[in-house]
């Protein structure tokens, strides 16, 4: 278990700080968000919230199509984001501001609420999860937080949560996505990757195969390990987050030992994306 539910308003508030702190300028800065300009994302964090609040606090539902795969679920989640960006065109900054403020309390109540070992509402399908408790349905809540003033963040070249503080919870979820990412890929059994993130904040985090599927484990002393992937730490959110992809960032990746293993680990994406 990972609990973040404590970390979501500690975020929030290096939010609102930044955001106060931006020129008028720095509101259309191009992100690695694609398409999405630092307001457009700082519209797509308000989404999250009333999202939240509305759908799971408060049981509103809404027409929505039939889901049947992965892919449908993709698309649909892309649609509502890319119309709610759009029609946040015509709001201003200072009044995204003043939303965010006004619905950052109530989200971070809310899942504060919850008993994290419940079932949660939507499983991590990232993960790999066909059903997940709430505290990785909100471990998952805080990843898309920083992510999203991250990229503000890269866009503006204004730091702050790239920290032991923020940036390593943020790395420990999206290794969730480690054993699901190799699930195709069949290995001897104790197999051992170990993926290292390298830079100020690093850290270093390790699946076996145990004959059947790859887990997570504490690597021990001594352990023999197939293949040793290396990310440089300002590179992997935007690898992890499909931003950017591992040939955009071949400088920044290192693969000792089994390559065609070490490549299908580069390939993890730890959000909807």
């Amino acid at each position: 278990m990972i609990e973040l539910v404590h970390k979501l308003p500690e975020l929030d508030v290096k939010l609102i700080e930044l955001l106060e702190s931006l020129d008028k300028s720095d509101w259309n800065q191009q992100t690695v968000a694609k398409l999405w300009t630092v307001k457009d994302v700082v519209a797509h964090l308000l989404d999250g919230n009333i999202r939240v609040l509305s759908g799971l606090r408060d049981d509103h539902k809404f027409d929505s199509p039939k889901i049947g795969s992965y892919q449908d679920l993709l698309d649909f989640l892309n649609q509502l984001n890319a119309d709610w960006v759009l029609a946040m065109k015509r709001v201003s900054p200072e009044m995204l501001i003043d939303l965010l403020k006004h619905t950052g309390k109530p989200f971070c109540d809310y899942y504060a609420s919850l008993d994290p070992f419940d079932k949660a509402v939507f499983p991590v399908a990232w993960a790999g999860e066909s059903e997940s408790k709430n505290w990785m349905h909100i471990a998952r809540e805080y990843t898309e937080k920083f992510l999203h003033q991250q990229q503000i963040r890269d866009a503006v070249g204004v730091q702050g949560i790239m920290t032991n503080e923020f940036y390593l919870p943020f790395l420990d979820v999206c290794m969730y996505a480690l054993p699901h990412t190799l699930r195709e890929v069949k290995a001897d059994k104790g197999s051992i990757v170990q993926m290292n993130i390298t830079g100020a904040v690093h850290g270093d985090w390790s699946v076996r195969f145990n004959g059947k599927n790859w887990e997570q484990i504490e690597l021990i002393s001594g352990s023999t390990v197939e293949v040793e992937v290396s990310i440089d730490s300002y590179a992997a959110w935007k690898l992890f987050s499909k931003s950017l992809r591992p040939h955009d960032l071949a400088d920044k990746i290192s693969i000792q030992g089994n390559l065609e293993l070490g490549k299908v680990a580069t390939e993890m994406v730890s959000f909807m994306a």
